[in-house]
């Protein structure tokens, strides 16, 4: 792959619609997609460029908060993160990725009693959406194909379990659903040698994400000098009290892939799931330098001890499933 330069003197010169406009950055743009994915997809990198960009600045003209207090080096690897992860940025009910704006801690400091403090900056995320990840795990062969998720409500016969080691759900739909009321929602999963395999969320699932949200919107309170839980997301009780059925399918399949293996995504990417990379993503993938120094892109700074570089072994067989660690990952974003 040539080198193509660009340095951070020049991303912070320009504005935040400027940056995805600039002719060096739609040229590394279109390198990395026609190398990653016309030829699997039948799209150029220059197509991909023209819609992508003009997806790319409708969304910071609609996200203030992107556009105004990001680095302009993160929505620089926002972008090519587009053309690395192969998805769109089209908008929709089912849009594959969006922006968000993360407070990162990118630094730390000594204060004046001799504490540790973290520094941090807002940064521009990629982040894959359920929708999206569907789409990144069938391209990389984890699997054939995923059913929409089922709501089930309290009149339908619902069982899910395991038989002989391989889960099963029962499922009949019994009209009409006069109570209204959600009592679990699921997904089959086509894995790629052809088994199956089951999502499922209960009531008690959507309950501790809801926690785990009010605990995220916590706020100090300066009188009291003490945490208040804030209130979770509101769509957790917009359907008369109980979860909204949109929502409760997103959260399906957002948590459908948590044991799966890592799927490739770049630096400046998160899974909606879990944040991972499953081949390397090079720093100079970016082509970004500094008078020639390799820059980090997790925060723009020039890199001067380098570790040596990582080699990662072929996926492992998940045909018959991987063992986790339940407490070593209990997270959830809202959204």
């Amino acid at each position: 792959m040539s080198q193509i330069e660009i340095t951070v003197k020049l991303l912070n010169e320009l504005q935040p619609t400027e940056i995805v406009r600039n002719d060096n950055v739609r040229d590394k743009f279109i390198q990395i997609y026609d190398a990653m994915w016309s030829q699997s997809t039948g799209v150029s990198g220059e197509a991909a460029y023209e819609k992508e960009a003009r997806n790319f600045n409708r969304l910071l003209s609609e996200k203030e908060d992107v556009r105004k207090k990001c680095s302009h080096f993160s929505l620089f690897t926002s972008f090519l993160d587009v053309a690395i992860s192969g998805l769109t940025l089209d908008p929709g009910t089912k849009a594959q990725a969006y922006l968000l704006a993360r407070s990162i801690a990118v630094d730390s400091y000594v204060d004046d009693h001799g504490q540790k403090k973290n520094r941090y900056e807002t940064q521009c995320v990629l982040t894959v959406s359920g929708y999206g990840e569907l789409v990144l795990r069938a391209r990389c062969g984890q699997i054939r194909h995923a059913d929409n998720p089922v709501i089930v409500y309290e009149e339908d016969s619902f069982e899910f379990g395991e038989r002989n080691g391989q889960k099963f759900v029962n499922y009949t739909c019994r009209l009409p659903h006069q109570s209204g009321r959600i009592v679990a929602c699921f997904m089959k999963i086509t894995r790629a040698d052809g088994s199956a395999d089951y999502a499922v969320m209960l009531p008690e699932d959507w309950a501790r994400l809801s926690n785990y949200s009010a605990r995220q919107n916590s706020k100090f309170n300066y009188q009291t000098k003490q945490w208040e839980n804030g209130k979770p997301n509101a769509l957790y009780t917009a359907q008369g009290g109980q979860i909204d059925p949109g929502f409760l399918v997103a959260k399906c399949i957002k948590h459908a892939f948590k044991t799966y293996p890592k799927a490739r995504i770049g630096h400046a990417t998160q899974l909606e799931s879990q944040q991972v990379d499953e081949t390397e993503i090079s720093d100079d993938i970016y082509g970004i330098t500094d008078n020639g120094e390799q820059v980090d892109t997790a925060t723009g700074e020039i890199i001067t001890d380098r570790q040596p570089e990582q080699s990662f072994a072929p996926a492992d067989n998940t045909a018959a499933g991987v063992t986790v660690d339940p407490a070593a990952n209990d997270d959830d974003d809202t959204f």
